[in-house]
């Protein structure tokens, strides 16, 4: 089990941070523009906790030892059963430089931008340390 996946599972939120390279890039399912920075980042991973009800992995694609792994998920945000993927990469360090999430069908997408949208006021204030 990848340890991503391990510390998501666990509701370990330090653990969690603690993977992600200083620069890491987070590519949303709902945004254009990705989002750079380990504390942005981890400010978005902690809003996506506090949205996503009933969060679980339910497959894991990629070698142990290798640099790319894709996490297989389903949840459910704002009544919409959601299905999707977190694409990860690892850095030289073993640490994710690259995260990017995918999210079916279109209607869960949409209740997903919402919820992350009422969320961003304190995301961006986590981010900078507020």
């Amino acid at each position: 089990m990848h340890p991503f996946r391990k510390a998501v599972e666990a509701g370990d939120l330090d653990a969690v941070e603690a993977l992600l390279a200083d620069d890491v890039v987070f590519t949303s399912p709902v945004a254009f523009a990705p989002y750079p920075g380990k504390p942005l980042v981890a400010a978005i991973l902690r809003g996506v906790f506090r949205v996503l009800e009933d969060f679980r992995y339910v497959r894991e694609i990629g070698e142990p030892d290798g640099r790319d792994h894709a996490l297989v998920f389903t949840a459910r945000v704002g009544g919409r059963e959601v299905n999707g993927c977190d694409f990860l990469h690892l850095d030289d360090d073993g640490l994710i430089d690259d995260l990017v999430v995918m999210v079916r069908p279109l209607t869960a997408a949409h209740a997903l931008s919402e919820a992350m949208a009422a969320q961003f006021e304190r995301i961006t204030r986590e981010a900078s340390g507020g």
